[in-house]
């Protein structure tokens, strides 16, 4: 029996050789290193985890004369919810906002909110004169996390 005729069939002739084992091995690692990284991406979901905090736009304007403050959302931006919290009286739940976190929600770009330092508004900074405060715009994408928009001090 001839060796080298069988080795000739079984591993075949230099002429009939494609690829090198060492060039052979080096595609295979970096083919599984590409699909493993492919189905990371997918499963971890990599692209949707980066959040944007909320944004949105809003004026706040204290007349001194008339003792009323004007809070206005200008812009929605990327939110969804939008809510003025703060130092004020809602006479609808007859209740100090600050107090009881019941804060009044705005609808959209354009609602606007007025609070007055005089006893008979539905929104009003307080009854008595020389008290102060602060109110504060927030905005929210999920109505849990909630971003400072904007904020004006007051004093009757």
């Amino acid at each position: 029996m001839n060796l080298k005729e069988v080795r000739s069939k079984l591993v075949g002739s230099e002429e009939e050789r494609a690829v090198s084992p060492v060039i052979g091995v080096i595609l295979m690692v970096a083919i599984t290193v590409i699909l493993a990284a492919v189905i990371a991406a997918f499963v971890l979901d990599m692209g949707d985890s980066i959040d944007q905090e909320a944004q949105a736009g809003a004026q706040m304007e204290y007349d001194t004369d008339d003792a009323e403050l004007t809070v206005e959302l200008t812009s929605e931006g990327n939110s969804n919810y939008w809510e003025v919290r703060g130092d004020y009286y809602d006479a609808s739940n007859s209740a100090w906002v600050s107090d009881n976190e019941n804060y009044t929600s705005l609808s959209g770009a354009g609602d606007t909110l007025k609070l007055s330092c005089d006893s008979s508004g539905g929104y009003r900074l307080n009854e008595s004169a020389g008290d102060s405060g602060t109110v504060t715009i927030v905005a929210s994408q999920d109505g849990e996390s909630w971003t400072n928009v904007g904020s004006k001090d007051w004093e009757c």
